[in-house]
């Protein structure tokens, strides 16, 4: 059991759209304190999944963080619909072969998992390729790649 557990089982208890907490009330849960850089960091609070091992707790119940208030000392998590749990591991799109519209379920919760993007499909193609460009330094990502290239064409 990690030290974050408890607030996973927490989480997933508590079976609402939005729970909001304190920070003093997630040391509670966890039975520890917080480290100091979650009172001073909002980044520490990130739903990215490699930022810290506190952020698998909440993503693993299904839930993201929202409202983030360092001076206050509280945030929400807003439940999310996870439509493959691999996805958050940046393992990949959610299965879709032909990359086709989803139906209007699937489509809403990833995108409503993907940050609100509007544009479910072409987040799954771009997520498909996390990681497998490397832009080395001094390229410049603005300039034409045909030279014969010419305005109004």
């Amino acid at each position: 059991m990690t030290k974050y557990q408890p607030l996973e089982a927490h989480l997933r208890k508590s079976g609402q759209e939005i729970v909001s907490m304190t920070f003093s009330e997630i040391e509670e849960v966890i039975g520890a304190e917080l480290p100091a850089s979650a009172f001073k960091h909002r980044g520490w609070w990130s739903n990215n999944p490699s930022n810290s091992v506190i952020t698998h707790a909440w993503l693993d119940a299904g839930y993201k963080s929202a409202n983030v208030d360092i001076p206050g000392r509280r945030l929400m998590f807003r439940r999310f619909e996870q439509m493959n749990p691999l996805a958050k591991l940046g393992a990949g799109p959610p299965p879709n072969p032909d990359f086709g519209p989803p139906d209007e379920a699937a489509a809403s919760g990833f995108a409503e998992a993907a940050g609100d993007n509007i544009f479910p499909v072409f987040s799954r193609i771009f997520g498909a390729l996390k990681g497998t460009v490397t832009v080395r330094p001094g390229t410049d990502l603005t300039a034409p790649v045909d030279t014969e290239w010419k305005a109004g064409r």
